[in-house]
């Protein structure tokens, strides 16, 4: 597949200077496609033709945000089935989580945003009863996108679909190792009649386009999703233009199971969540802390589930496990995997070691450690593989504080039969989100953290009031 061009006001073209790289298929280590990497000079056009796009974007009514929402949507769930296969092909997804899952949160965010849109007030009184100080919220201007590989259209949809009901107009950089589904949607916007220069994409890397991006001074907010480094430089780049920086950075999720649960449900869901998406999700229950009278049962029932999950082609029905989305992240998962043994912790499932036959990808195995404790690199670090650290507790107080000791704050979870106690440790856990014996998030729900996992809110109304300013005129004339 070629794919070296740009979208850039409404129009494909080539980048400014030739810079071919290759896209790898991790399921087999070998180039799928060549994209061109942008340059500074190419981030100039397309903020350019966003800020030319911006003042009649801006001015347009919510209702014609959300005719063109619509349109979107319906060119996307036609094009469903394709999206997905390129999103096996660049990160490995297995088909059916990549059509179903990874493809179709698109679809679900894309509605959430339409039902936002209907309850979202742009403009009202202060109070029922103080008209004359009226507050307008308006789009914020140009927005730098900044996407990761691990959940791309998740991750675009969230931004893209939320600047432009927003009114604000958009420059997405996605991510180098997953672009193909970018192009794709790209080509979906366009065929949706996205007005010239409303969206605009470049390819490349951080430190070249993210960094340009960051640092422009037409842009007047960037989103970015990916690890806490990349969050840090970016905010410094940001920082000389005090524009809005939005971060949703890495996690450590706790998933805390108390002893009156239904045990070999409850710890087989925590796995599967642990390794889902190879591991590779921001929100991922990575740290299983379990109440000490069923510790030893819940680590044998966790390595089963490791030892059982089937881990291969991600073209095959049969596999739940792809590989890693790259080189790079098969060398830090495995070099993580023997930190883990070096410091002490108990191997009960996976490892570091190859598995037979998958050598020429970047695929490793689902790994448990049993006897973790919360000072142990595998504990504090984000892995971003499918490894679970399960670590015992005694008392409600003493979860709570194993689950708020890490430097993140994104999500967590609370297993237990008593409801009063659901509801009393969920209050005090620091983190932007809770799940309470693994119920799925409604669509629209805030996504985001505390602490270093970032600030802002992804999906729904607050993914789209992430891209207001508020305005207040006082005297208003009534």
């Amino acid at each position: 597949m070629q794919k070296r061009e740009f979208y850039i006001d409404g129009a494909w073209r080539l980048p400014a200077v030739a810079d071919d790289r290759d896209v790898i298929n991790p399921a087999n280590g070998q180039p799928c496609a060549v994209i061109s990497f942008g340059s500074a000079t190419d981030v100039d056009a397309a903020v350019a033709a966003a800020r030319n796009a911006f003042p009649s974007w801006s001015e347009t009514s919510k209702s014609e945000r959300r005719q063109l929402l619509e349109r979107i949507g319906s060119i996307y769930e036609a094009r469903m089935d394709e999206m997905g296969a390129l999103i096996t092909m660049e990160m490995g997804a297995p088909k059916r989580i990549a059509r179903n899952l990874q493809a179709g949160l698109c679809m679900m965010h894309l509605n959430a945003f339409l039902r936002a849109l209907d309850h979202i007030e742009f403009e009202e009184p202060l109070w029922p009863d103080v008209t004359s100080e009226h507050i307008i919220r308006e789009p914020i201007g140009v927005a730098a996108l900044i996407t990761p590989w691990n959940w791309p259209m998740n991750q675009i949809s969230l931004k893209v679909l939320a600047a432009l009901a927003a009114g604000c107009t958009a420059v997405l950089k996605p991510s180098e190792i997953a672009p193909l589904s970018a192009i794709l949607f790209a080509e979906i916007l366009h065929e949706a009649g996205v007005p010239r220069g409303v969206f605009n994409l470049v390819n490349g890397d951080g430190p070249t386009v993210g960094a340009a991006l960051s640092s422009h001074p037409d842009v007047d907010m960037v989103s970015f999703t990916g690890s806490l480094r990349a969050g840090v430089a970016i905010s410094q780049a940001a920082a000389p233009t005090v524009k809005r920086v939005s971060l949703e950075l890495g996690g450590k999720s706790p998933n805390i199971i108390f002893d009156d649960v239904d045990l070999e449900k409850t710890v087989g869901q925590g796995a599967m969540g642990c390794f889902a998406n190879t591991g590779q999700s921001c929100n991922a229950p990575t740290r299983m802390l379990v109440q000490r009278s069923i510790y030893d049962a819940a680590v044998e029932i966790a390595a089963r589930v490791a030892d059982r999950t089937v881990v291969g082609d991600p073209t095959k029905e049969e596999t739940e496990l792809g590989p890693l989305a790259s080189a790079a992240q098969l060398e830090k998962v495995r070099g993580l995997i023997a930190k883990g043994v070096e410091e002490g912790a108990r191997l009960v499932a996976g490892g570091p070691d190859p598995l037979p036959g998958l050598e020429a990808g970047y695929y490793v195995r689902p790994t448990v450690f049993a006897d973790v404790t919360n000072d142990m690199t595998i504990a504090r670090e984000e892995i971003f593989g499918p490894v679970l650290a399960i670590i015992p507790f005694d008392t409600e107080e003493e979860a709570i504080r194993i689950a708020n000791d890490i430097e993140y704050g994104l999500s967590s979870n609370v297993c237990t039969a008593d409801p009063e106690r659901a509801r009393r440790v969920a209050r005090r856990i620091r983190s932007g989100m809770v799940r309470i014996n693994g119920a799925v998030r409604a669509p629209g729900s805030p996504f985001g953290g505390y602490k270093q996992s970032g600030n802002g809110r992804e999906g729904g109304r607050w993914g789209i009031e992430d891209f207001l300013e508020t305005k207040a005129v006082s005297g208003w004339p009534v």
